[in-house]
């Protein structure tokens, strides 16, 4: 039987180099009936399919390497030729130095912390995103932010009224008229305007206010939002890209918002406005509606708002202390400064709600209070008068009003709008 030996030999070699693979060994007996040209034929056979196998092994693994490789790369930066994660905490080593550096250099950094978190967030930005589009949408947005900042800040101390209302109200309509007599007391009063910037109803209130009292915030369009004549080459003009960023810039500086009628825009900030009052993302502010005498336009909005979702408990009736309809220039103005004849503004410090007052408020008062409100205040909470806090410092020339201190439970906003109302007429 001589024939058998190389075959049986051969089926030996490639058992041991399947095993090496660590590939199971295909089901076949030793083949040593055959002959051996046939033998070493099948043979050859195997060990190439074992190679090919092993090959396709080591370039899954490969490409599986590379991936996760590259991925890890996205949160890193090279730094001397080795690589590194961004934080935000101070572990950067280098890049903190620099940061640092850098804030030196241009002098005159205000609030260097966030500052940093800002240049921070900017470069990891950079290392997480590979879309141009979204670096694009970031940039424009902190550029608009600070430019509105920049507008703005010299008049922080003057209390402003955002007017919404239509675009395409014509100058002989009723409803113009009204608008301008509007922004002409509201500026009598020490109120500066914010509007659109463009048509109509904005035009109208920045014609009554005039330009020294007019801010415009107006919107790139297709069609129908070029700058009023009041505001053209106004330097309180700011024209933005994005709709969101010039939302922002009507509520943060926002005492008070009026609406007119108006279309989806209209509405879209009625609700806005709304909302951020209703869930206390907004500092409590009038919210005026007004229609000309015997309009219903705000009437028949009110209604949809009663009977499509105060029925169905989507809204509290508590939640229409926001509100206020009129249909004059005059109760409108009266709703405005009727909120600010003691209330002064709001601020919070840790859990409990700062009340500043613009008058002393009488400890009978509080005491009224505390039994009318009581449900608004937080387990284990009072209600009591007091001077500044010690976290109000930055805040000096606010520091001779008397306060009012609330543990507010943070949930009840409409009927905090009622107390503030309680705390004007009291």
């Amino acid at each position: 039987m001589p024939d058998q030996k190389p075959g049986c030999l051969i089926f030996i070699i490639i058992s041991c180099y399947w095993s090496f693979l660590h590939i199971p060994l295909p089901a076949f007996r030793c083949p040593a009936h055959l002959c051996r040209r046939y033998c070493k034929y099948y043979c050859k056979v195997i060990i190439i399919k074992g190679i090919l196998t092993n090959y396709r092994l080591q370039q899954t693994f490969r490409a599986s390497n590379k991936g996760l490789i590259r991925e890890n790369s996205r949160q890193h930066i090279k730094k001397d030729g080795h690589e590194m994660k961004l934080r935000f905490t101070r572990t950067n080593g280098p890049a903190d130095e620099a940061i640092d550096s850098l804030m030196g250099l241009a002098g005159d950094i205000r609030h260097q912390d966030l500052v940093r978190e800002m240049i921070l967030a900017a470069l990891k930005a950079g290392q997480e995103t590979e879309i141009r589009g979204d670096l694009k949408l970031m940039n424009t947005t902190m550029k608009e932010m600070r430019f509105t900042t920049k507008i703005f800040g010299p008049y922080r101390n003057k209390r402003k009224v955002t007017v919404f209302g239509s675009a395409r109200t014509a100058p002989d309509e009723p409803v113009y008229q009204m608008a301008s007599l509007f922004g002409k007391k509201l500026a009598e009063k020490g109120f500066m305007v914010i509007t659109g910037g463009g048509g109509g109803i904005m035009q109208a209130v920045n014609e009554g206010a005039g330009t020294e009292h007019s801010f415009g915030v107006n919107i790139r369009l297709p069609f129908e939002q070029q700058p009023n004549p009041t505001l053209e080459g106004s330097p309180r003009l700011i024209t933005y890209k994005y709709f969101f960023n010039r939302k922002v810039a009507f509520l943060k500086e926002a005492h008070a918002v009026a609406l007119f009628p108006g279309g989806f825009g209209t509405l879209d900030e009625a609700m806005e406005t709304l909302t951020l009052i209703q869930t206390g993302k907004h500092d409590l502010i009038p919210l005026v509606l007004i229609d000309e005498p015997n309009g219903t336009y705000w009437i028949s909005w009110m209604q949809f708002i009663r009977e499509a979702l105060l029925s169905q408990g989507y809204v509290s009736s508590a939640d229409f202390h926001f509100i206020n309809s009129v249909h004059s220039v005059d109760s409108a103005v009266e709703c405005i400064t009727r909120f600010y004849r003691r209330f002064h503004s709001q601020r919070y410090v840790d859990k409990k709600l700062v009340i500043r007052l613009s008058s002393p408020l009488a400890q009978d008062a509080v005491r009224e209070i505390d039994e009318i409100f009581h449900e608004i205040i937080a387990p284990e909470g009072s209600i009591y008068l007091s001077g500044p806090l010690p976290a109000e410092e930055d805040e000096p020339e606010l520091a001779d009003l008397p306060r009012l201190i609330i543990d507010f439970n943070r949930r009840d906003f409409g009927k905090l709008r009622a107390l503030i109302d309680f705390i004007n007429s009291y």
